[in-house]
């Protein structure tokens, strides 16, 4: 097993996390809604690979690439990501993008975010959305997918959500249904105005 695996931090002492890392060392994956086999979890994550906060150096190490295997990346700079990534993290207990790191190349090879919601409803409650989940498509079949998402659920849970909801592809509601999600009798649209398609459509 590599020397970084129970460590929260990899070559990069330096660097500074978007949220505070011990927290996902609290993450009980007995409670997770799914089986691994083998046994793998945030803190084990497998030889080689480690789990953690979006870090600021994560730029250099392809961090803006793997989003471009989910979506149009765009043009980003590396001044581009150090600036969101500060923005980010001056809301406080609002974004908690998570990464798996393989620590053999220093590259992000997963990532998914939970975005925390404050509510008034429910007595003040908060609520999850996952986002941006990506696993590179070299790493596809090792549980990874699984493994993020779990991770990124267990930690809405540890934050104190009432519920964490997503949006999806039709082809990956299986998916997301064996690991604990469920469409809503009655509440599983998901409706959308694209902005910046409207303002295009202006000009």
């Amino acid at each position: 097993m590599s020397p970084h695996g129970n460590s929260m931090r990899s070559n990069s002492e330096e660097a500074e996390f978007l949220y505070e890392p011990s927290i996902l060392k609290k993450l009980e994956f007995g409670k997770a809604r799914t089986k691994f086999e083998p046994k793998i979890s945030a803190a084990q994550p497998g030889a080689g690979l480690l789990v953690r906060p979006l870090s600021s150096d994560d730029y250099d190490k392809g961090f803006i690439q793997l989003l471009s295997q989910l979506t149009k990346g765009g043009d980003v700079s590396r001044q581009d990501f150090l600036d969101r990534f500060a923005s980010m993290k001056r809301c406080a207990n609002t974004y908690y993008v998570t990464v798996i790191e393989d620590t053999h190349l220093g590259r992000v090879i997963g990532s998914a975010t939970l975005v925390v919601e404050q509510k008034f409803i429910r007595n003040c409650a908060l609520r999850g959305k996952l986002e941006d989940v990506v696993v590179n498509d070299s790493y596809r079949g090792k549980q990874l997918g699984k493994l993020i998402i779990s991770t990124i659920s267990l930690l809405a849970e540890e934050l104190g959500c009432y519920k964490i909801s997503l949006d999806c592809k039709d082809q990956l509601v299986p998916f997301y249904t064996s690991l604990g999600y469920l469409r809503e009798e009655g509440n599983a649209n998901s409706m959308t105005i694209r902005l910046n398609e409207v303002v295009s459509a202006k000009l």
